[in-house]
């Protein structure tokens, strides 16, 4: 009697393991799908693109990486819903526009997905129902540079917005002209370099009293900026800084060309997401609440540092 019920224990222990064992999620069968706003030609978002991918291939699970060819709220919200018909174990999406993408994202959650948002929409992520936001806080991000800026001698500035309407990018330049303290014009461009480079000439050429340039991202803005700049001979004269990194912005601070750089590390706005919604799918495990990625400034100091990194479309 006694060896029939160790057996019978025996016999239920390795069901209870079996069952405990199934009961974990395979990583292989685990389904992600990020959708951004950010465009094809936007160096920036390939670098959150890459974090991605390293962290599918890290983990081992499937993530669909998806965004519109321009910045397009409509395509972003038929995206989320085209997701969400898909039933994925985790959605990444970032909210440049709440009241346009607040639907959709509200669909997923209530479909059951988790969502974690990225980059853009900390001030709305939490009451749309995402689980955490991955990013920096784009009016302090911004006001912090601007105070650097005004500690540099600026008094009158450009902020060069190449998405005028993404609420983040308008936090940025608010942020900058709150800590600025001087007179400062948002000059709204196109995502071109070609445009940027020739709107900052034309505002340089017509405004001498300007001495900052603030750029919202590097690529795109940035590394124009600073050639309308040269191309008024005015280099070492008007200080040039710029949100995100590049390569070749990054050698122009590092050679004194230009200010400082704002690093929200956008690899980590990739690649964090992915590793939490596997593990909330594999174990139900989630952290507590949101992950500032940034901003750190990289200045002339810490520059030659990033640069290599930033090639490679880590930085």
């Amino acid at each position: 009697m006694k060896l029939g019920l160790k057996s019978l224990l025996a016999g239920a222990a390795v069901a209870v393991a079996l069952m405990c064992s199934s009961a974990v999620v395979s990583a292989a069968d685990i389904r992600i799908v990020a959708v951004t706003h950010g465009q094809a030609n936007d160096p920036f978002w390939s670098v959150v693109k890459n974090g991605v991918n390293a962290a599918a291939k890290d983990v081992g699970v499937s993530v669909d990486y998806r965004a519109p060819e321009t910045f397009d709220m409509v395509s972003m919200g038929q995206l989320i819903d085209a997701a969400i018909n898909q039933k994925p174990d985790g959605l990444i999406v970032s909210i440049p526009d709440a009241s346009a993408l607040g639907p959709s994202i509200k669909k997923a959650v209530a479909a059951g997905i988790p969502v974690i948002s990225i980059n853009s929409g900390s001030d709305v992520s939490k009451e749309l129902g995402a689980l955490l936001h991955v990013g920096q806080d784009e009016y302090t991000a911004g006001k912090a540079a601007g105070a650097k800026l005004h500690e540099l001698g600026g008094k009158e500035g450009l902020c060069v917005n190449q998405e005028v309407g993404n609420v983040a990018l308008d936090l940025r330049c608010k942020g900058f002209a709150d800590g600025f303290g001087g007179k400062v014009t948002v000059l709204p461009v196109s995502n071109d370099p070609a445009d940027v480079r020739a709107k900052v000439k034309a505002a340089l050429s017509s405004n001498a009293a300007v001495d900052t340039v603030m750029a919202l991202g590097a690529g795109t803005a940035g590394e124009p900026s600073l050639a309308a700049v040269e191309d008024v001979g005015m280099t070492g004269k008007v200080n040039v800084a710029t949100f995100d990194l590049s390569a070749d912005f990054l050698k122009a601070v590092a050679d004194g060309k230009a200010a400082f750089a704002i690093d929200q590390q956008q690899f980590l706005q990739g690649y964090l997401p992915v590793v939490f919604l596997a593990n909330s799918a594999k174990y139900g495990l989630i952290p507590g609440g949101n992950v500032p990625s940034g901003p750190n400034l990289i200045t002339k100091e810490k520059a030659a540092q990033v640069v290599d990194l930033s090639a490679k479309g880590i930085r």
